[in-house]
């Protein structure tokens, strides 16, 4: 047994399915020596369409954003025709006598370890150079759906991985994942965010795991408090299937209450949204009696394009998303790259030293301003196709008001552009998102720029704390029950609800029971969460009144420890919300 971080509550018992982030698939495959020309012409067909989406996307990012970022698929290009590359494969090919996508993860491998014995950092970005476009020919080279042996289609599959990302999952096509397990992350990766809003039990941060699991082997992921079981016994299986049954029972008794509106045990209405990073989640979040969706992470359609979304492609997107959220009612967040979530067109091939505080989000859209402009123009386009619809557009990361302000104008500009065009529009209700500790500090100042308020829990909790919450190092102080991060909170949700701002709490903590308890009592009634918490927050509402919550919130900021105010509201649910156990992550 192996523990790591509980990132999605639940169990699965399945069989384990191993990935890699450019070998999809199980163990290399042997090849026959008449087998090799065959393989080397399917290398070279792969290289070719390769050099040619390079070649369409320098020359789309040279347009879009410009020639300065564009130079970087110039230089992989270049990479791709070097003989040494090339001729690596093609002899692993003929003399190992192995498959392409299998001489392709070793020649990777070959020069991780050449250049790791370098301290030239120009050396090391080669590297991630190298990985990026083994990715790209291993699109051509596989396909993920079509790799995974039979014997395992037809059971429920534990996705390992070191880490699970967005291209990743599309990857993996409709495959049925049961659990996920990855070597890297936190409560707030890509892997986290993907399973909870999948309701898929995961558990994360576990090192070495990938050494020590096969695929086919068979597995127990449970995600309440991070453990992982390899080749249990029968005694051990027994005893999880049995959780496991009464987990998918509690899920299915919870789901029944999609239609029933979200009120406390005294009546007050709240209104509780999904978190979604595409159409699918939408509907998922529909389908779970969402009112609307709280946060659209529009940053998913980059990180899973094949190259650069254009102002067409991304209308069609957000129409699609629109369309099928709730009411159409939803708020939609501006491109949110950086820190963990980068694309190489924007100039994220170096590395920062601090890049969750560095060049990201909205300081990364001022700087490339025209480009930024095309997805405002996208969102006001949708916006106009739904005349009955609340769409509502999101800033992540504003710090000062003199972005607030300047945002406002951009909008302004971006409609003005489309009238004069001839393209219908409407008023979209503008925000922002607070998740700079600056920014919750001085709310009451920046309130004046803003329609409504978004808090972004995830980003504020590592800040407030000088945690990076993908480190596990330090991910013991990167909790959102902290006694800082609940005085915070609780001075931004009262700021907004004494000037009449919309405030919604759209980060993970909104899906936590403990912390809707708080929340509550704060004085929060708009929760948006991952489309599978929806269910079991309903629940909880239901049994809670708001007297209470503001009773326990005041003791809870009594506390001096984050483990005393946990513990306070432990003792609480065992109390009037036991079946939820279930359900909840340590």
């Amino acid at each position: 047994m192996r523990r790591g971080i509980a990132v999605s509550p639940g169990i699965a018992v399945g069989t384990a399915y191993v990935i890699t982030e450019i070998y999809v698939g199980g163990k290399s495959a042997k090849i026959t020596s008449g087998e090799v020309k065959s393989e080397l012409d399917r290398f070279e067909a792969a290289r070719h369409r390769t050099a040619m989406d390079l070649q369409h996307l320098e020359r789309k990012v040279a347009t879009q954003v410009g020639p300065e970022e564009a130079a970087i698929f110039a230089v992989h290009r270049s990479i791709l025709r070097d003989p040494g590359f090339s001729n690596h494969i093609c002899k692993l090919i003929s003399d190992e006598q192995i498959t392409a996508q299998a001489a392709l993860r070793d020649t990777v491998s070959y020069y991780e370890t050449l250049f790791a014995k370098s301290r030239d950092e120009y050396l090391q970005e080669r590297v991630n150079d190298i990985r990026d476009i083994a990715v790209r020919l291993s699109a051509y080279l596989s396909n993920a759906s079509q790799e995974i042996k039979k014997d395992l289609r037809n059971g429920k599959l534990i996705v390992f991985a070191d880490e699970l990302l967005p291209s990743q999952v599309v990857a993996l096509g409709d495959i049925d994942v049961a659990g996920i397990v990855t070597q890297k992350g936190s409560q707030t990766s890509h892997a986290a965010i993907i399973a909870r809003s999948r309701g898929i039990p995961a558990v994360s941060g576990i090192s070495g795991i990938l050494r020590q699991v096969t695929t086919g082997d068979e597995v127990v992921v449970d995600g309440r408090d991070g453990s992982v079981i390899i080749n249990p016994n029968e005694e051990t299986l027994r005893a999880f299937r049995k959780v496991e049954r009464e987990f998918v029972d509690l899920k299915d008794q919870l789901a029944e209450n999609r239609d029933l509106p979200a009120k406390t045990l005294d009546g007050v209405m709240l209104h509780l949204q999904g978190n979604v990073n595409n159409v699918a989640d939408a509907r998922a979040a529909e389908a779970m009696g969402a009112t609307g969706v709280g946060l659209y992470r529009t940053e998913y359609l980059y990180l899973t394009h094949p190259d650069v979304p254009d102002e067409q492609e991304q209308f069609e997107n957000y129409r699609q998303v629109i369309a099928a959220t709730p009411g159409q009612n939803i708020t939609i967040r501006t491109l949110d790259i950086g820190g963990d979530k980068t694309v190489a067109y924007l100039g994220h091939n170096h590395q920062e030293a601090n890049p969750f505080m560095g060049w990201r989000s909205i300081r990364l859209s001022f700087e490339h301003r025209d480009f930024f402009m095309i997805q405002i123009r996208a969102i006001l386009r949708a916006a106009a196709e739904f005349p009955d619809g609340q769409v509502r557009m999101l800033f992540p990361m504003v710090t000062v008001l003199e972005e607030m302000r300047r945002l406002r104008k951009m909008v302004g500009l971006a409609s003005k552009q489309l009238q004069q065009a001839g393209v219908a529009t409407k008023r979209v209700p503008v925000g922002m998102m607070v998740e700079v500790p600056a920014a919750a500090i001085c709310i009451d100042m920046l309130l004046e720029a803003v329609d409504f308020v978004s808090i972004g829990s995830n980003d504020l909790v590592q800040y407030l704390m000088a945690a990076d919450r993908d480190n596990p190092k330090v991910s013991h102080l990167c909790q959102p029950l902290a006694p800082a991060v609940l005085r915070v909170l609780k001075s931004v949700i009262q700021s907004c609800n004494r000037v009449g701002k919309p405030v919604t709490l759209c980060g993970e903590m909104a899906g936590q029971h403990r912390a809707f308890i708080l929340l509550l009592g704060m004085g929060l009634t708009r929760f948006s969460m991952s489309p599978a918490f929806l269910p079991s927050i309903k629940q909880l509402a239901a049994q809670v009144s708001v007297v209470q919550a503001k009773q326990v919130l005041a003791e809870a900021l009594e506390q001096k420890t984050t483990n005393q105010v946990r513990q306070l509201l432990t003792n609480l649910l065992e109390t009037i919300a036991p079946n939820l156990r279930l359900m909840e992550s340590d």
